[in-house]
């Protein structure tokens, strides 16, 4: 097996679903989950980190509740499984995409030259605490799609908002101030970790060679370019295999499609309101099945493995176990509260992991480890 290809998974709610009770299975047998993702070719977890995701009462947000200390005992299975360990600073108390990035509470009032500095210590101090721990991660993601900035108002760029027609200049400059100092403190603290710089659409060149011209225009340092790929949502894999060639070459940088997931089923499980639907379904190629789950991951990584220079350097399926159990959920009512977005409480990825609602291993595992 091309041990240099990355076949990764973001578990981040899997300390939340082992306590309301979930269990995984392959062929039958009981199994910790990363042994199972072992046995089938994964090499690295990606994990979130939310700053403070709680209410002033002590309130859990939900989604996994992704604080230091949940960091701190992912990082430790996945060393003693050794493998490869990526960090997702959203540098918010709760999610960041592309829609919302919402300051940490304690930072609300921050500005300036004043949010820089927390920005940077904060990065420094968690990087250096894993340290303490050996437990420094193999790469960081400074920010989680940041198309549209982080931190706002303050590291708020224009919304991209019509990626067939003429943009208007977007001022990158408060952005890239705040990036800078994530960026800085990853150098000092983490050593040799690759930095990824993240954003949504992988399938749309356009948005991706305006941000990062900017980047370059602008000297910023990294190392890896990180896209978010859903079927349903950012064109088709002819138009990411595109970008993915163009980008690589253009900026000299490795690719990495760090979000990626795909349904196995439509149908409806108690406790669950899916995002992924019929009509998403009907916006691709694949069906709604396990078998097409497996030929959706078969012609992902086909395509990666297809960029030039070898700089495709692999994915990461996003909550491939988040399946129904217990109390699991996107948000509580004090998550939804915080980012100011209602939608009904529950699993909304179940019918988008790679295992069924009863946790066994779905075909398309051992696709990733065939491949």
């Amino acid at each position: 097996m091309d041990k240099s290809f990355i076949r990764g998974m973001d578990i981040s709610t899997l300390l939340e679903l082992e306590k309301s009770g979930a269990a995984y299975y392959e062929n039958g047998q009981q199994k910790e989950l990363l042994d199972i993702f072992k046995n089938n070719g994964v090499n690295l977890i990606r994990l979130r980190i939310w700053n403070d995701p709680y209410d002033e009462s002590g309130c859990v947000y939900g989604g996994g509740g992704n604080d230091f200390n949940s960091v701190l005992k992912m990082a430790e299975k996945i060393r003693n499984k050794e493998m490869m360990f990526l960090l997702d600073f959203h540098y918010s108390d709760f999610w960041t995409d592309p829609k919302k990035q919402v300051k940490p509470k304690k930072w609300k009032e921050l500005s300036g030259d004043a949010l820089k500095a927390a920005l940077y210590h904060y990065t420094e101090q968690i990087l250096s605490d894993l340290k303490k721990n050996d437990l420094i991660p193999d790469m960081v993601q400074i920010g989680n799609e940041i198309t549209n900035g982080l931190l706002w108002p303050d590291g708020q760029l224009p919304t991209y908002r019509n990626r067939e027609k003429e943009q208007p200049h977007r001022d990158y400059q408060a952005m890239f101030s705040l990036l800078e100092q994530g960026i800085r403190a990853v150098r000092s603290a983490a050593g040799q970790a690759k930095i990824i710089l993240h954003l949504d659409y992988g399938g749309d060149n356009g948005l991706y060679r305006e941000w990062f011209d900017a980047a370059t225009d602008n000297g910023i340092d990294y190392d890896m370019i990180g896209l978010s790929y859903y079927p349903y949502w950012h064109g088709t894999l002819e138009d990411l295999e595109a970008n993915l060639q163009d980008i690589s070459r253009r900026y000299q940088k490795d690719v990495l499609v760090v979000e990626t997931s795909y349904g196995f089923t439509l149908e409806d499980r108690e406790g669950c309101s899916l995002l992924f639907t019929k009509e998403l379904a009907a916006q691709t190629k694949y069906a709604p099945t396990p078998q097409g789950q497996k030929e959706f991951i078969e012609e992902l990584i086909q395509c990666i493995r297809r960029v030039k220079d070898s700089r495709g350097k692999g994915f990461v399926y996003w909550e491939p176990a988040w399946i129904p159990a217990g109390y699991s959920t996107w948000a509580t009512p004090e998550g939804q509260k915080y980012m100011g977005d209602t939608a009904p409480q529950g699993n909304t990825w179940a019918n988008q992991a790679l295992f069924d609602y009863n946790g066994n291993a779905l075909p398309a595992l051992a696709a990733i480890r065939d491949s």
